[in-house]
């Protein structure tokens, strides 16, 4: 978990956060991970270098040797060839793990406190939240849900993932038992429907939310967009670097007085220069 992505430049965001500089086609490398990792971002449009390479490195190395390949270059061979073995390699390396409520007391906290105060301050009374690293669909769903509890009809909710095959399945809406076994029961009644052995979201809730391919690395979301952003659970598979870099994007993206939330195992490394205060555990709002 120490251990970082080979640096191999930087520029600076206008913040003064560094981050990684485009690395140039046909560039030469020095070991085979990081080799594999160039071939993975040509197929899939995911840079695993920017990612905590100890963890990361272990994680796949492990996964090539069980299903045959003698080293990582005959693995990315395999990638190439068998689009079912890429399928099984990216749910091995991207991290998909959701559920409907997930971490409940974050959600009170946004129901009771953080949402009612975004909503009275909105313009026209419209939240505008991005759930940034959505995955299948499960927070921006419950977001909906809560928005809908306090009346906000007019909400507009985008969820982005870099993997896009979660952002088909949450453009469904439909979620597993397990998914809901955190939701306050009667919520999770109101606001979904019983659906064989899952849960399916009504159109009430698909109405307010909508997703898109996006790779948290790469996107440049537009300046004081939203009102809300919850990037939870995500960043700590990143470099320092990158998770600080991605950080500023991310209060860029808020309007004076707006809330960023990010995953209880997570931490935003310089809250004052961004111009954040902390208003809930993990929870800041940007200053005015």
């Amino acid at each position: 978990m120490s251990a970082t992505a080979p640096r191999r430049g930087r520029t600076s965001t206008p913040g003064g956060i560094a981050r990684p500089r485009p690395r140039p086609q046909g560039e030469r490398f020095d070991d085979d991970y990081a080799a594999f990792c160039e071939g993975v971002r040509a197929l899939t449009q995911i840079d695993l270098l920017q990612y905590k390479r100890g963890q990361m490195e272990r994680r796949i190395r492990t996964f090539a040797q069980r299903r045959g390949s003698a080293d990582l270059t005959a693995y990315l061979a395999a990638l190439r060839a068998d689009r079912a073995e890429l399928d099984g390699f990216l749910d091995r390396v991207t991290i998909n793990v959701s559920q409907l409520w997930r971490n409940p007391e974050q959600w009170t906290a946004l129901e009771r406190d953080v949402l009612p105060e975004l909503l009275r301050d909105a313009p026209l009374g419209r939240i505008r939240a991005w759930s940034a690293g959505c995955s299948y669909g499960a927070e921006a769903y419950t977001l909906a849900a809560l928005c809908r509890e306090l009346g906000a009809a007019r909400a507009e909710i985008l969820g982005t993932d870099i993997d896009r095959r979660m952002v088909e399945r949450a453009a469904r809406g439909r979620f597993s038992d397990e998914d809901g076994r955190s939701a306050p029961r009667a919520l999770l009644e109101r606001w979904f429907a019983r659906d064989g052995d899952g849960w399916q979201a009504r159109r009430e809730l698909r109405a307010l939310v909508r997703f898109e391919v996006g790779d948290l690395l790469r996107m440049r979301p537009r300046r004081e967009a939203y009102d809300l952003v919850l990037c939870r659970n995500t960043v700590i598979y990143f470099t320092e670097e990158v998770r600080d870099a991605l950080h500023e994007r991310l209060v860029a993206s808020l309007r004076p007085g707006g809330c960023l939330v990010i995953g209880s195992t997570e931490r935003v490394s310089r809250p004052r220069e961004l111009g954040l205060v902390a208003t809930h555990p993990f929870t800041y709002r940007k200053s005015l």
